[in-house]
């Protein structure tokens, strides 16, 4: 039997065998690409970018923006879990999740959430990324200083200036009158905006340094303060005099604190305070900070004279009561 023949018989066995397997067995010859499974293209966590949204009072939220890259083959069922945790106990605070599908082709996916906190200290913010229930990447990072936002309700541009030429606080005295002095108080603001400020109101209030008493308080409404201009909220206050105060000075927006400043009165010929000087416990006589009085004069000596000074009579008493205890004592030992 010649070659040629010899292949010829080969090649219609293997086609023989061939046609019969596909009859008994359809789709083993079928394309392996029909039925075989396609490997998911990679994805993973590219960057996540975070912006502080609405701010309360107690919480405040943070805006998580991913953004999620994928190659390749398409992956189904993709997921990017966010979560917080507090820096410094490490418990969970906040969490969600949120569904992407499936990715296709090459690209940067964005995928954006947001967590409500408490607006205090600080967290860990995780961004995870699932395929099919499964972790295949995940990021992270921190954010700290939370209570540092200001929440809506009090914000403005209007502050107590700060220059080393303007004080926040200015305190002159305004008339004397017996034991009474009358001080002008005029606090400096700000508009560091651009636009006009709203309605404001600043509370002056005039503390003993000694006794931390209020001695005298008002409020006074300010008016519209334009972009970048500086002007005063001044009124006067009366308070006893040769005394030394605290002037603390508080700006409001609709009831609620944005900002304070603090300068001092000193009428006390003796003695000086400033502004951040720690408080002292001295003697103090309550007596003259009562509604409406002038009070006694102001003691000049030590607690013991000033006893004596109050009490006027009593080393007189004193005396007599010791003599005749002495007089009765004789006359007993002279009986006996």
């Amino acid at each position: 039997m010649s070659r040629e023949r010899l292949l010829a018989g080969s090649a219609a066995v293997v086609l023989a065998l061939a046609l019969l397997t596909a009859t008994l067995a359809p789709g083993v010859l079928a394309s392996p690409a029909e039925d075989d499974p396609v490997r998911p293209g990679p994805v993973g966590v590219e960057e996540v970018a975070i912006a502080h949204g609405d701010v309360g009072g107690a919480t405040a939220e943070l805006r998580l923006h991913a953004r999620i890259d994928h190659d390749r083959n398409p992956t189904d069922n993709v997921s990017v879990r966010f979560r917080a945790y507090d820096a410094e106990s490490g418990l969970l605070a906040a969490e969600r999740t949120v569904d992407v599908g499936t990715l296709t082709g090459d690209a940067s996916v964005p995928v954006n959430a947001t967590l409500r906190v408490d607006r205090e200290g600080g967290y860990r913010l995780e961004t995870t990324v699932f395929r099919d229930g499964r972790r295949v990447d995940r990021s992270s990072t921190e954010v700290r200083g939370m209570e540092a936002l200001t929440p809506a309700y009090a914000e403005t541009d209007v502050r107590f200036t700060e220059s080393d030429v303007v004080p926040p606080v200015a305190v002159s005295v305004d008339a004397v009158e017996g034991d009474r002095t009358t001080l002008r108080v005029a606090a400096s603001l700000t508009n560091a905006g651009d636009a006009p400020s709203e309605d404001l109101r600043v509370e002056l209030l005039l503390r003993q340094a000694d006794s931390n008493l209020v001695a005298d308080r008002t409020s006074v409404d300010v008016g519209d303060i334009r972009p970048g201009r500086t002007t005063d909220a001044a009124t006067t206050l009366t308070v006893p005099a040769n005394y030394n105060y605290y002037v603390d000075a508080a700006l409001y927006k609709d009831g609620v604190l944005v900002d304070s400043a603090r300068s001092v009165a000193n009428l006390d010929p003796r003695e000086t305070i400033s502004a951040n000087e720690t408080e002292r416990e001295i003697e103090f006589s309550v007596g003259d900070f009562a509604d409406g009085g002038g009070g006694a004069d102001r003691p000049t000596n030590g607690a013991e004279e000033t006893s004596y000074t109050q009490t006027p009579g009593f080393t007189a008493a004193l005396a007599v009561v010791a003599l005749l205890a002495a007089a009765l004592f004789a006359r007993r030992r002279t009986n006996d």
